[in-house]
């Protein structure tokens, strides 16, 4: 006897908040992915941030396929695998597209939120291929009020969902005279997004051309360039020559930056053979002046590239940073705040306390990541990455300082690369360590006026102060214990009104103090030689900012959905709700940067269960114990600048069952 089929996945049925795609032109049509229980889940809460760039200068884009698609990455409220894929090269990147053999590929809003915060705009892809793309193309292209209806239902979406743009991929042969309708398509996709997402991308694929012919050309020139010219840019396919970029770069003439060069990292007939032989192609591009479309960059990831992931992706994207340069810098505005998390862990912390053990993964928690430059030498005595293992003060994640440095000898490493200009009010800096007491860990400021004078200000605690010529200033730190044992926060203020900050360094420096046995509370066999130290996050604000959060009445909590099941066995019962707040008076929330959700036992123990990056939770099978009668789910308000709000102060749901 076979097993029960699953159920159909029903998206207008409650179910773990998932992000998917549309298969049909029907349900493209028909609107029904805003009815779906998942929609409101799905929207991104993150508004892209403006950085300061260059618009004279090629881009990259970075085109994600990743083993069909939606993976861990479609749980919007978080998996389970600390071994998801996570990419954290965002200062390298301009835009980058979800794709995946789809009709139409919605981003998962968790990738659309933490690009979002790094400044990294995102676009879906709609796809045409094979005999079903055909049948597509045959119904989308019928006429014209066809083809303006498609697109302003795809501008739709990306408005409603909140990302930026669509990538066209029409991989099928077309009938000469479905061309006309087809650039009626391109271009009312294209002006309709611009007016209802300002500063969003439509970008085609080099594939149909037009005459309707799938031929791709590997470059711009005449017989793409119609489509070029009704859209924002074009993705060049990948077997293209080494003459190629600079030909399509006298075809675009001043658009030349909207030409996107493709390599495919798999390095399937791709210039320069793709995989560590990226930068060859990405060379070639930049002396062209064009831009460059990065296809498939998880091959890192999905092959086992050697030692581990994190290594590999760090070596691959520095190719890619030697070749091409930063893209953007941060801090460019206030309050700035940085744990340095990537989206994925083993355990999660909120202000040095641990609040759960368990593995996890959620692109949409990722914090904004230090530019931590590739170094595979041996020169320097101090190992710096990015750690998932060790404590963190907040979320999964820290910054380690490991290894070898002398007495009264330091070590510098830049953890952000910045834009910031200062005002009348002075900055407040505010950082937390931990550390072998002998390990002294500051930071280091670069700031530059407007007459080009650089000042490096040196922001430490005691025992520093023997370096004062070597920095225009030091700053001493307050030090105060943190809320876990070992964790010290320090905070300093600087007052550079007029100046523009640069560039924030970690400084490492040994005191010449013997060990002792109270002096190891990171559990390493350390010598007298030896550093070990923890940042684990960066606030930056100005001095006269004060977080605030509304009262827990000011909030209207609610739940639907309850559904109350028993266990196949009947020994156990397990509770399903969507639990939803709002603030009673309309109110801006931006400053609220996620939630997170407790439920509080009978005997008043606060249990975390997860995260919410919108004012709603979905709680899934909540085991109920016996003779319980009643929960209590509390929603704990968290600031941009990383504050979070009292547990007994926050908003919360009682629900009797």
């Amino acid at each position: 006897m076979s097993e029960e089929s699953p159920p159909s996945f029903d998206p207008k049925q409650a179910s773990v908040p998932i992000s998917y795609p549309l298969k049909t032109l029907k349900e493209l049509q028909s609107r029904s992915y805003l009815d779906s229980f998942h929609y409101p889940f799905n929207k991104a809460s993150v508004p892209i941030i403006q950085t300061p760039t260059s618009s004279n200068r090629g881009k990259i884009l970075v085109c994600h396929d990743m083993q069909g698609g939606y993976l861990d990455d479609k749980y919007v409220q978080g998996g389970t695998n600390s071994d998801a894929y996570s990419l954290w090269h965002w200062y390298l990147i301009d835009s980058f597209v979800y794709f995946s053999h789809n009709l139409v590929t919605l981003p998962p809003v968790t990738w659309t939120n933490t690009a979002h915060r790094h400044a990294v705009k995102v676009l879906g892809t709609f796809l045409t291929e094979g005999e079903e793309g055909s049948d597509v193309c045959n119904e989308l292209l019928s006429t014209k009020e066809s083809a303006q209806m498609y697109a302003q239902r795809l501008a739709e979406l990306a408005s409603h969902l909140g990302f930026d743009g669509w990538l066209l991929n029409m991989e099928v042969s077309l009938e000469s005279d479905q061309i006309p309708n087809l650039k009626e398509f391109v271009k009312d996709l294209t002006l309709t997004m611009h007016s209802s997402v300002p500063g969003s991308l439509v970008i085609w694929y080099d594939s149909v051309t037009d005459n309707g012919s799938l031929d791709y050309q590997n470059q711009l020139n005449q017989y793409n360039k119609p489509f070029f010219d009704i859209c924002d840019g074009i993705f060049a396919n990948y077997f293209w020559q080494e003459n190629y970029p600079k030909l399509s770069a006298d075809v675009a003439g001043d658009r030349k930056y909207d030409v996107y060069m493709g390599i495919d990292v798999f390095g399937r007939g791709t210039f320069g053979g793709g995989q560590w032989n990226t930068n060859v192609a990405l060379d070639v591009i930049k002396k062209a002046d064009v831009s460059a479309a990065i296809f498939a960059p998880g091959w890192v990831y999905e092959t086992k590239q050697k030692t581990n992931f994190e290594t590999a992706q760090n070596r691959w994207w520095g190719l890619v940073e030697k070749s091409w340069g930063l893209v953007r810098k941060y801090p460019v505005t206030l309050p700035f705040y940085s744990n340095f998390d990537q989206g994925r862990g083993n355990h999660i912390t909120v202000d040095g306390i641990n609040i759960s053990n368990a593995s996890w993964c959620n692109l949409s928690s990722q914090g904004l990541q230090p530019q931590l430059e590739y170094d595979d030498s041996t020169v320097n005595s101090i190992q710096v990455l990015v750690d998932l293992k060790e404590n963190s003060y907040s979320g999964g994640a820290n910054i380690t300082f490991h290894g070898t440095l002398q007495a009264n000898s330091h070590f510098q490493k830049t953890i952000f690369q910045a834009d910031l200009l200062l005002t009348k009010s002075p900055l407040r800096v505010t950082y937390s360590v931990k550390s072998d007491s002998n390990s002294l860990l500051g930071l280091v400021l670069h700031v530059t006026s407007t007459m080009n004078e650089n000042v490096s200000i040196l922001a430490a605690p005691q025992g520093m102060n023997h370096l004062s010529q070597k920095f225009g200033k030091i700053v001493p730190t307050t030090e105060k214990n943190g809320s876990s044992p070992g964790w010290i926060t320090h905070e300093f203020t600087i007052d550079m009104n007029g100046y523009t900050l640069t560039e924030i360094r970690a400084m490492c420096y040994r005191q010449d103090h013997k060990l002792t046995l109270n002096s190891r509370p990171l559990g390493r066999d350390l010598t007298a030689d030896n550093y070990s130290a923890i940042l684990g996050h960066v606030t930056v604000t100005t001095l006269d900012y004060k977080p605030s959060f509304p009262l827990s009445n000011s909030w209207l909590v609610s739940g639907e959905y309850i559904t109350l099941k028993s266990s196949p066995k009947g020994d156990s019962k397990f509770l399903s709700v969507k639990i939803s707040w709002k603030l009673k008076e309309e109110k801006d929330e931006s400053a609220f940067s996620h939630y997170n959700v407790y439920v509080e036992n009978v005997s008043k123990v606060k249990e975390y269960i997860g995260v919410a990056h919108v004012n709603s939770f979905y709680v899934s099978e909540l085991e109920v114990p016996s003779g319980t009668s009643s929960f209590k789910f509390i929603i704990q308000v968290c600031n941009v600048d990383g504050t979070n709000q009292k547990l007994d102060e926050s908003p919360n749901f009682q629900l009797e069952v």
